[in-house]
């Protein structure tokens, strides 16, 4: 019980900007027939669940296909008023399941779940990580992306709705910040 506490205590702050739920990740259904190297390219975040390490405005993501099947991924956001940027790797963690991604962004850390709900790879992506504390609580992740800066509210409140209906609580989730991105910093 007392190693419990101390994990606990460990994890509180990390999680505390973060919406932690009781009991273990849920399980929603992936993109059937996801195709990794269609998903290539750049998405910009049009609406997140808040997450401690994205505090900034014009938040976007490219992803490039390696040669090893694996994909290179540069995040970006700019805070307080300086572009910020963060190299790392995707993988497809499951071949049966190829929807379901991992990335890391450190080569000590171990891939983090980025799983791809749906998307048209055109248009909009909807994508869902959760992380699971010895069952007891898990903290969870959910992106919009999009190919542009906006969508239409229609195709944001249809994300919403196959997040809600897979188990995940979107009800925090907020529209992200991506206005006067083109600018000079």
């Amino acid at each position: 019980m007392k190693a419990l506490l101390v994990v606990l205590a460990l994890l509180l702050p990390i999680i505390n900007a973060q919406v932690p739920h009781w009991g273990p990740c849920p399980e929603p259904a992936t993109q059937p027939a996801f195709s990794l190297k269609k998903f290539m390219g750049r998405w910009f975040e049009i609406a997140k669940l808040p997450a401690q390490f994205e505090r900034g405005r014009c938040i976007e993501t490219n992803f490039t296909l390696k040669l090893d099947g694996t994909a290179h991924v540069v995040s970006s956001e700019i805070l307080k008023g300086e572009l910020k940027t963060i190299d790392g790797t995707a993988v497809v963690e499951d071949k049966r399941n190829p929807a379901k991604l991992g990335i890391s962004f450190s080569y000590v850390l171990p891939y983090t779940p980025y799983w791809i709900l749906s998307t048209d790879y055109e248009n909009s992506a909807l994508v869902y990580s959760c992380t699971d504390v010895l069952r007891l609580f898990h903290v969870d992740f959910a992106w919009i992306l999009g190919r542009t800066r906006s969508l239409p509210a229609a195709t944001i409140d249809h994300g919403k709705d196959i997040f809600t209906n897979n188990n995940i609580d979107v009800s925090r989730m907020i529209l992200s910040r991506q206005q006067g991105c083109d600018k000079d910093l």
